[in-house]
């Protein structure tokens, strides 16, 4: 009160009314919160961390020695490209205002991050509380980095590494940036209709595992599959990079809801219970049916709770988070044995089976749990059946965007400059047939 008095004061002294002070005061333009941007910051570090190592040595486990190296360059190649395309074209498109196309796309109002200053904010879910505008196109970042990399694991031990460079900054420009501006932007097609994804059921999981399931058909299946062991060569490696997809995935879920309050608290315990019930039940399914638990099997229910969740991780209870990650848990063991070998694709490293299918379910089953009688946050003018139909229209649009766009790019490239490295090389194994490195020397 002394401050408001004293600046009226100081305005009388300068010829200006004290009323007019008063208003200019009361419509200054809102400040980011210390604590908000804190949170955001350290949330967009967790999620690098998901993706190099997380993702990396998690892919890197699963495949066979002679690859390993081929991985984690994909993987870290893959950020650091998506990562460049985000500042330069990216963020402009995927949140502008694209005008008559804005249902489906933004503008080049913000190419290069132009306009965009430290003092810059975008808004968050409550009405006048921001966060610093970079800060938010970084967390971002981070979300187009890690869908593109995830795709690395359909088309394992045998893509050329030049045709998944182009392939990836083709896909992230007609797929990943449409889909986010139509789910996420003010103005897009899904968001306007009603959709719900919290952090990224449709716009990361099904939209990466889509394109991962039409890559392993359009490249074939590995020389040897079926035939030849093919097992991960170093299991350890992969319970460390999952443990990491845990730990980084609080930045995913938790900082969706870009403050640092009870929201955040809510989507931070979801990310713990789904993941918990998707690791539990994929191993109890796992120990019923083949008569033993296998770490693999823990660690691959877990990041099956993690993709279920994440769509919903703000928005449904605790209660209904374990049900997600439990029902994802056990159908995602399904889509890796049962499904996989009944449609005969080889997704090297199962990329449908668990992000694909995880994420439908986690979308469709948003739209039930969000309910209140269920513990879930609930939304305006909620109806069960309606907010069902709406999440599978969103998942629908998905599906065939991702699948026709990635059919396409992986056509035409495969046509071009060929999307497979040959038989020789494969066999010799793609550290040192792309690389000219081994993961292992002895």
């Amino acid at each position: 009160m002394n401050i408001r008095l004293g600046l009226m004061m100081l305005a009388a002294l300068l010829g200006f009314s004290g009323v007019a002070m008063a208003d200019e005061v009361a419509a200054a333009a809102p400040v980011p919160d210390k604590g908000d941007t804190a949170w955001m910051m350290l949330s967009t570090l967790l999620v690098i961390l998901m993706i190099v190592p997380g993702v990396a040595l998690f892919y890197g486990g699963l495949v066979r020695a002679k690859n390993m190296l081929s991985v984690l360059t994909q993987v870290m190649a893959i950020f650091c490209m998506i990562s460049l395309l985000w500042a330069i074209y990216g963020y402009s498109l995927a949140f502008g205002d694209g005008g008559s196309l804005n249902w489906m796309i933004g503008d080049f109002s913000k190419l290069f991050l132009a306009g965009i200053t430290a003092d810059s904010t975008a808004a968050t879910f409550t009405d006048g509380v921001v966060i610093p505008e970079l800060v938010f196109v970084s967390f971002q970042l981070t979300f187009a980095a890690i869908t593109v990399a995830l795709i690395v694991g359909g088309l394992a031990e045998r893509v050329k590494f030049s045709a998944l460079m182009i392939f990836g900054a083709l896909w992230f420009t007609f797929s990943y940036l449409p889909i986010t501006h139509m789910v996420w932007a003010t103005g897009g097609y899904l968001f306007e209709a009603g959709d719900l994804d919290f952090a990224g059921g449709t716009v990361v999981h099904i939209n990466a595992g889509i394109a991962a399931l039409v890559g392993a058909i359009v490249l074939g299946k590995r020389v040897g599959f079926g035939r030849d062991p093919m097992q991960p060569h170093n299991l350890p490696m992969t319970m460390i990079g999952a443990s990491l997809l845990w730990v980084g995935w609080f930045g995913f879920n938790a900082g969706s809801n870009l403050e640092a309050n009870g929201g955040a608290g809510l989507a931070f315990i979801n990310t713990i219970l789904a993941t918990a019930a998707g690791g539990m039940a994929w191993m109890l399914t796992e120990w019923l049916l083949r008569g033993k638990p296998s770490m693999l099997g823990v660690a691959s229910g877990v990041v099956a709770g993690l993709v279920a969740v994440t769509p919903a991780a703000g928005l449904v209870g605790p209660m209904g988070a374990i049900v997600l990650g439990a029902i994802a848990g056990a159908l995602c063991l399904w889509g890796v044995t049962g499904l996989k070998k009944m449609l005969g694709y080889d997704d090297s490293l199962d990329v449908f089976g668990i992000h694909g299918l995880g994420g439908i379910i986690g979308a469709i089953g948003t739209g039930i749990f969000v309910s209140p009688a269920l513990g879930g946050v609930g939304v305006d003018d909620y109806s069960m059946g309606g907010q069902v139909i709406t999440q599978a229209s969103g998942v629908l649009l998905t599906v065939v965007w991702s699948g026709v766009v990635s059919f396409v790019l992986f056509k035409l490239i495969d046509m071009t400059m060929g999307l497979r490295v040959s038989e020789e090389e494969e066999r010799q194994g793609l550290d040192t047939a792309s690389h000219g490195e081994r993961a292992y020397s002895m």
